[in-house]
């Protein structure tokens, strides 16, 4: 959270459109969001194995649009955030969950996916400091949310500490699903906000080899 997703996403679409490479930006605000799937229910109503198709279902159904026109896309945070943070404090199996990213990841082999990791070395650092940026009330709604959820109520997670033990636990599981996956990858630790040069190092990564329709993440 906060780590840059979505100002990246912006500006790297702006400066492949720039340099004549069509590009489209899908942020979490986007607004019918394509891919997310969205649900609305208590975490004792929701289904991991509902939770799980719903989402495979809507990638799938992105790419099958996507493989129809030129633009690259570039999506916020789909892949290790949103739906994949659910499953986590739903508790689902670690099996589990690592079959569902290489599933998504499998559905998007057609548009060459390529993915970004943005990783802060200090998760209570980031968090405490995206905390005090975003105020009491963002807090108050992370941990209303999150720390609900069966994983933190198992562990009697609670306020800022818990939120931050919560998600100590969650970098572990995304470093290792990072660290699994066989596509075209890069890690950026992005503490010290050196944003020119992290954008260097992306464009680096993600024209190095011929634009194609595709998905860069």
């Amino acid at each position: 959270m906060g780590s840059g997703k979505t100002t990246t996403v912006l500006r790297t679409t702006d400066r492949l459109n720039a340099s004549g490479i069509p590009a489209i930006g899908i942020t979490e605000g986007t607004n019918p969001h394509p891919i997310r799937y969205d649900w609305d229910h208590p975490w004792s109503d929701v289904r991991v194995g509902e939770l799980v198709s719903g989402q495979v279902a809507k990638w799938h159904a992105y790419v099958a649009g996507a493989q129809a026109t030129e633009q690259v896309t570039l999506v916020d945070g789909q892949l290790f955030h949103g739906n994949l943070t659910s499953l986590f404090l739903l508790e689902a199996a670690p099996s589990m969950i690592a079959g569902y990213c290489r599933e998504i990841v499998g559905a998007l082999t057609p548009l060459s996916p390529h993915l970004v990791y943005f990783r802060q070395d200090d998760v209570a650092a980031a968090i405490r400091a995206i905390s005090a940026e975003r105020g009491t009330a963002w807090v108050d709604y992370q941990t209303n949310w999150k720390l609900t959820a069966p994983y933190a109520v198992r562990r009697g997670l609670t306020g800022l500490d818990g939120l931050i033990a919560l998600y100590r636990a969650y970098r572990a599981l995304t470093d290792q699903l990072f660290d699994e996956l066989d596509i075209p990858k890069l890690c950026i630790e992005n503490s010290r906000r050196e944003w020119p040069e992290y954008d260097r190092l992306i464009d680096q990564f993600l024209l190095r080899t011929p634009p194609q329709s595709g998905l860069r993440t």
